[in-house]
């Protein structure tokens, strides 16, 4: 049986009767353009949920089981299909955060309610024209008020595909900030984060990703064994003590793996199970918006939410504060951040940020916040406060209201928990106080996003990448513009006169990071200081340097943070990205190089016809005399025009296009 669909939201019931004798029959889900296909009931096993998923008419998932594992409900037995609703969706919505400001959201779907021995489970499946998704609920059944839940996916392949996969996850490793290898399916080790991009051909690149991780436990991957090549999905156990290293943020605690990994009370969604689908890497991450769809509209008047530019303040003084400030005021920024310190040591469990009261080995002070909240205001800045989780967790409806109190739009958490149910409960729990308080967020170490910004438009951004701070050369930025940036934006901590930038790659193509990695909060300057701010000798910040002239810093102060429209213009991963963004009438066109010198073609066609535009380019030129050695060139341009530009190893380009 296939199910087709018409363009319409109102459901149309399909009720299938069947035998004891007879099997299921095979249900097909297809995208709206029927580029993408997932089909249930095609097992072999009538006592299995199986899926398979299609692109093109090529099976890039072969038949692949979900499995539910429960104390309270026994999902064993053979599978009854007792109905299927079908409805459609064709609409677009708007965002001022996000990398386009029209979002498409067009996706057929089917709800299928199914019987599995005793138990009842119902399976909600969308296909949209960039991937498929599904989910599963459990409703209310037996009287049952409560289940414990462990979830496996089994998904098999045809071949030992290539896929791009973080470190193993284990006691003191960072994953979602860890480096990336390619490796083959056979060679991948537990914890792989998501999105997990898998190469099925030159022309086909699929990504594993979960969505609307809100309240559940986090998903996973590993090597799995019930074919020759597959993947497992689970989830993440309980940690019973959350102990961090203090210098990386890597949990050194040990992770629960028998039992169940989620509780809930009855009924229940699932988080969502999401195959981006395209046919190359630039088309998963232009089409990366599938993530947002599968969450709710926003649930908040985010007309107060401000995206921008921020610069991180170290020194924790009130000079270094007026400092910031100026600096920011002058050169198109929005926020000031203050980092750890100013409440203490973060380590500590009894810190206590309700108060300022300084860490000795981050600043002598003085530290007058109020005062720096009310300068900052009278310039048309906001300030953001650093929070480490030791000092927010059972505490937030103390410490936010002192915040707001002082004049404060922002906090960054650090060294958060992730991966279990409680973490991620109490994490989207604080950010929803947090919209109760006008205060935006910004998530640091190992949090990955799966879409809750789009109904709490208040988070703003999150790590859960191996930025600067990592001293990560082009290459690996390369891969993660095609593997991290699949999720949503990240803050890469942009750095700029560090003495790393020579090791990451060179000035020009650190411009390009702000177009190339997307981030609503995009953090500038991240080792530098302000000219007027104190000198931080303490050694805890890196190679500190004073922020200059140079020509080029015009760039950072035009280049905005979010997006009208977004287009990748060449990608091959750990090799060469080049991303064009527009905002308004300007477009900002971004290029990072990897290892291999090469001559790079800027098509234009993206400009609209029958206009001129001004062209800025900055480049890397060794014969230019300032510390950064940029060049700048204006040309004019319009939508026929090309331009190709010799990039050496391990730089890059900007261009700033404007209309005439």
């Amino acid at each position: 049986m296939k199910i087709f669909f018409k363009k319409s939201s109102v459901a149309v019931l399909l009720l299938l009767v069947l035998t004891s004798c007879k099997q299921n029959e095979v249900i097909e889900l297809a995208s709206p353009d029927a580029s993408k296909k997932i089909v249930f009931m095609d097992g072999e096993n009538s006592n299995d949920i199986s899926f398979s998923v299609h692109y093109n008419n090529q099976q890039v998932i072969q038949t692949s089981i979900l499995e539910l594992l429960s104390e309270e409900l026994n999902f064993s037995g053979n599978i009854m299909v007792e109905k299927v609703e079908n409805t459609s969706e064709n609409s677009t919505w708007n965002s001022k955060f996000s990398e386009l400001s029209t979002i498409p959201d067009h996706y057929n779907q089917t709800k299928i309610y199914l019987k599995q021995g005793e138990a009842k489970l119902n399976i909600i499946a969308r296909a949209y024209n960039e991937g498929v998704a599904f989910a599963y609920e459990i409703p209310e059944q037996k009287g049952i008020k409560e289940i414990g839940l462990s979830e496996n996916i089994h998904y098999n392949f045809s071949e030992d595909y290539p896929v791009w996969s973080t470190p193993k996850r284990e006691k003191g490793v960072l994953t979602a900030q860890g480096k990336y290898r390619k490796i083959p399916i056979t060679k991948l080790e537990e914890g792989a984060e998501r999105p997990l991009l898998i190469e099925v051909s030159d022309s086909i690149k699929i990504a594993l990703a979960e969505a609307r991780l809100v309240d559940y436990a986090r998903m996973s991957f590993n090597r799995g064994n019930s074919s020759k090549y597959s993947i497992t999905s689970s989830l993440d156990g309980k940690v019973s003590e959350q102990i961090h290293d203090t210098i990386s943020g890597a949990v050194i605690a040990e992770r629960k793996m028998e039992g169940a990994q989620v509780h809930k009370k009855l009924p229940f969604q699932s988080p969502w199970r999401v195959i981006m689908m395209g046919d190359s890497y630039g088309e998963l991450l232009e089409n990366n918006y599938i993530i947002q769809n599968l969450n709710p509209p926003s649930a908040i008047d985010d007309s107060w939410v401000e995206p921008g530019k921020v610069l991180r303040e170290t020194t924790l003084t009130t000079q270094g504060g007026f400092a910031a400030i100026d600096f920011v005021a002058s050169h198109n920024m929005q926020y000031v951040h203050f980092d750890a310190g100013w409440y203490g040591n973060e380590m500590d469990n009894a810190s206590d940020a309700t108060t300022v009261t300084l860490d000795p080995k981050r600043s002598k002070g003085p530290f007058d916040i109020e005062a720096i909240c009310k300068y900052a205001k009278e310039k048309g800045v906001k300030v953001m406060l650093y929070v480490n989780r030791r000092a927010l967790e059972g505490k937030v409806d103390e410490v936010f209201p002192v915040l707001k109190k002082w004049g404060v739009s922002g906090v960054k958490y650090g060294f958060v928990r992730v991966g279990d149910q409680d973490a991620t409960t109490w994490m989207h729990e604080a950010v929803k106080k947090a919209a109760k308080y006008q205060l935006v967020i910004d998530i640091h170490d190992e949090y990955r996003p799966t879409g809750f910004s789009r109904t709490y438009p208040n988070l703003l951004t999150q790590e859960g990448i191996r930025g600067d701070e990592e001293t990560v050369p082009n290459e690996h930025t390369l891969i993660t513009m095609f593997t991290r940036m699949l999720a949503g934006a990240a803050d890469n901590t942009v750095c700029y006169y560090n003495k790393r930038v020579d090791r990451m790659g060179s000035h020009a193509s650190q411009l390009a990071k702000t177009v190339c990695i997307f981030s609503p909060l995009q953090f500038l300057y991240w080792y530098d200081k302000a000219p007027a701010a104190p000198i931080k000798e303490d050694g805890l910040w890196g190679d500190t340097k004073t922020i200059g002239n140079e020509p080029e810093l015009e760039f950072f102060n035009n280049v905005p943070t979010t997006w009208d429209e977004t287009k990748v213009l060449q990608a091959e991963i750990a090799e060469i990205g080049v991303i064009a963004r527009r905002k308004g009438s300007d477009w900002f066109v971004g290029c990072i190089n990897g290892t291999t010198a090469r001559q790079v073609e800027v098509d234009f066609s993206f400009l609209e016809s029958d206009a001129k535009y001004k062209a800025k380019v900055y480049t890397d030129d060794e014969t230019v005399k300032t510390r950064t050695q940029v060049k700048i060139e204006e040309i004019e341009v319009s939508k026929d025009s090309k331009l190709n530009l010799d990039v050496k190893s391990n730089n890059g380009f900007t261009i700033h296009i404007t209309k005439l």
